[in-house]
């Protein structure tokens, strides 16, 4: 079994998913009390919040490579970046390390394409949402992506900085979110990326439509699979 290297935190949060996921994923397939050989290297939060609002990415991809190299050096033989958002500099820790990143949109547009789907909605933050590294990387993939309109854009945001990174879950919130999700149904998604990872804290299919695609554990299923791999 293949070494997982996870570089969370991003917020510890969500981090929470992928430990769960990828260790369920490796005891259905090996059975009995089998658990997945992993590093976890979580960062502070606030302190690459702060840079990301203030335009500092480079910093940013200076702090996650360094967090990817420290996990090499202990034997991680691939890398998530445990954040949607986060990965705006996988490749700057791609070209840090000698191991495989796992880019996350690739894991969300695997399962895109496996369900046959044409046409997604993307929730995430304003970054993801509006910046091309994210959307482009889904639209190798084959499918066309749409977003909210821009003040559902900004409610979204909002509330992954204001409550979900901090734990909060709140009603109020969730029916905003599923009203957005109905009207990105109504425009024609089949499915609904859930692009941020802490928004499958607050969302989950029985609050959508259409399917709704989790993002972290997507990404934690990809990871799981490829440490049983060859």
């Amino acid at each position: 079994m293949r070494t997982i290297g996870l570089i969370g935190g991003l917020s510890w949060e969500s981090t929470v998913i992928y430990y769960q996921v990828i260790n369920q994923r490796i005891r259905e397939r090996l059975g009995g009390s089998h658990s997945a050989n992993s590093l976890i290297w979580s960062v502070d939060y606030t302190t690459v919040e702060d840079l990301i609002f203030a335009g500092r990415w480079q910093d940013v991809g200076a702090l996650l490579a360094e967090a990817g190299g420290g996990l090499e050096s202990m034997g991680a033989e691939i890398l998530l970046i445990c954040s949607n958002t986060f990965n705006r500099v996988s490749d700057e820790v791609a070209q840090s390390t000698n191991v495989p990143v796992l880019h996350i949109a690739d894991a969300v547009g695997a399962e895109v394409t496996a369900r046959g789907m044409r046409k997604v909605g993307l929730l995430g933050t304003r970054f993801t949402m509006e910046e091309p590294f994210y959307r482009d990387r889904l639209a190798t993939h084959g499918f066309e992506v749409i977003v909210p309109g821009r003040a559902q854009r900004e409610l979204v945001h909002d509330v992954i900085f204001d409550e979900l990174v901090r734990g909060t879950l709140r009603p109020s919130s969730r029916s905003s979110y599923t009203a957005i999700i109905d009207d990105l149904a109504d425009a024609g998604a089949e499915g609904v990326i859930l692009g941020c990872t802490e928004i499958e804290l607050l969302i989950s299919d029985k609050d959508s439509p259409v399917p709704v695609l989790p993002s972290a554990r997507l990404h934690a299923e990809a990871a799981a699979a490829f440490a049983l791999s060859g």
